[in-house]
């Protein structure tokens, strides 16, 4: 019973592991996977991280048209991270800047 535990615990542990997905690290396929992410939004994304990787949410939000401050609670919620980071509205930019 124990080990039947011990690997339930593991499968879980590397379920969550998986399910974050960096946006200076992933794939076109693995940016579509997030819903809310389609082909055009990966496109973009993908175009403007090759002028360096992006710092923060702040610094995404500046350079990708059409992620929101909404719109990031939403990709963060299913999984996207910004150098491992979730989105924390505190990190977006404030209006006028």
């Amino acid at each position: 019973m124990h080990k039947i535990l011990l690997a339930l615990a593991s499968l879980l542990v590397s379920a969550a592991c998986f399910a974050a997905v960096d946006i200076n690290q992933a794939s076109e396929a693995e940016l579509d996977g997030i819903k809310g992410i389609g082909p055009s939004l990966s496109g973009k994304i993908l175009k403007a991280r090759q002028q360096g990787p992006f710092k923060d949410w702040s610094d995404l939000l500046q350079r990708v048209k059409g992620i929101s401050r909404k719109s990031a609670a939403k990709l963060s919620e299913a999984g996207l991270t910004v150098s491992g980071a979730a989105y924390a509205p505190a990190m977006a930019p404030q209006p006028g800047n």
